[in-house]
């Protein structure tokens, strides 16, 4: 086994040093010829501006174009390597005349306007043609700003013995966006990126990005503080909750025997120790579950939505005394 793991080093240390030694060739022969002008296709951005505050794009202008310059091989060597680091790298397309349309072919545009392809001096680099694409369509729609609701696309899992009591909390909980009419108009809210939080013991506080689907949308803010509350599970008997009836026919009075039930709350620690007899809602639907042959019955249940369970009803059912209303 030894032998067999010296050989995979040995082959690994192999392959570098021939990937270092075709580098180097590389980079040397650059230099050799860097005399001689030749031609390259390297990406460029593309940039809109001079919309008008009034107008957003519809649709999203391409990021890139590919593009072909020509240069001497140091110069090309030099854009390759330096290209990403330089703002007034770019091709530019002037938006300021367009009301709603307009198709913009390339090479044709930055021919009649050649100081639209700016390029900094010291890449001495000349620009030829766009490659790809060779047309980019224009469409604007009118400007729309829209206050939404935040959505947190987190999944939390607590640790054994731990619950999550409420829902996950953001603040802010609304944010402002703005793009285009149409689209704007079709969006209601939008979500937080996706995270998970495992194991949790414990309440936490995080900050987190907004999800951007769409360049063209602007966000009054790039991210969101969310919270998540974690507490220890437990139980507590919660004693004296009332009995109500509900849907009771015309014609008929009725009471219940006992008034009064007791029940045992399962949750976060916390949150049990705040519920008090009027936040349980037991009841017994007249007109779905009483029978003039019987005499007791089982109430149903609400609990508030962050209770973990609930069990122990005493007693389990409860008598109905049902009389005629007089006159």
């Amino acid at each position: 086994m030894l032998h067999s793991f010296l050989k995979q080093v040995f082959s690994r240390q192999k392959l570098v040093l021939r990937l270092g030694a075709l580098g180097l060739a590389a980079l040397l022969w650059v230099f050799v010829v860097s005399d001689n002008q030749y031609t390259m296709v390297l990406e460029i951005p593309i940039e809109a501006r001079n919309l008008s505050t009034k107008k957003a794009l519809k649709e999203e202008v391409p990021e890139f174009a590919q593009a072909r310059f020509e240069g001497t091989g140091r110069a090309l060597f030099k854009a390759m390597l330096l290209k990403d680091f330089f703002e007034d790298y770019k091709l530019v397309l002037d938006l300021n005349r367009i009301s709603e349309e307009y198709e913009f072919i390339l090479n044709e545009y930055f021919n009649e306007y050649p100081q639209k392809v700016v390029l900094p001096p010291s890449l001495e680099l000349e620009y030829i043609e766009v490659v790809y694409p060779s047309e980019v369509h224009i469409s604007l729609d009118e400007y729309l700003v829209k206050t939404v609701s935040v959505l947190p696309d987190v999944l939390v899992k607590t640790a054994s013995g731990y619950v999550q009591v409420a829902d996950i909390h953001v603040s802010p909980s609304t944010i402002d966006i703005a793009g285009p009419k149409e689209l704007m108009q079709s969006i209601h809210f939008v979500h937080t990126v996706r995270d998970t939080v495992e194991n949790l013991m414990s309440s936490i506080h995080k900050t987190i990005p907004i999800e951007k689907r769409k360049k063209i949308i602007e966000y009054s803010v790039e991210e969101v503080k969310y919270s998540v509350n974690i507490q220890a599970i437990s139980e507590r008997i919660i004693t004296e909750v009332p009995v109500k009836i509900v849907n009771i026919s015309s014609g008929y009075r009725v009471f219940v025997n006992p008034r009064t039930v007791s029940l045992t709350l399962i949750g976060g620690v916390d949150r049990i120790s705040d519920v008090y007899p009027e936040d349980v809602f037991i009841y017994i639907d007249f007109k779905d579950k009483w029978n003039l042959k019987q005499q007791f019955y089982e109430p149903s249940v609400v609990t508030p939505n962050d209770i973990l369970e609930w069990r122990d009803l005493s007693p389990r059912n409860v008598e109905l005394v049902v009389t005629r209303e007089v006159g």
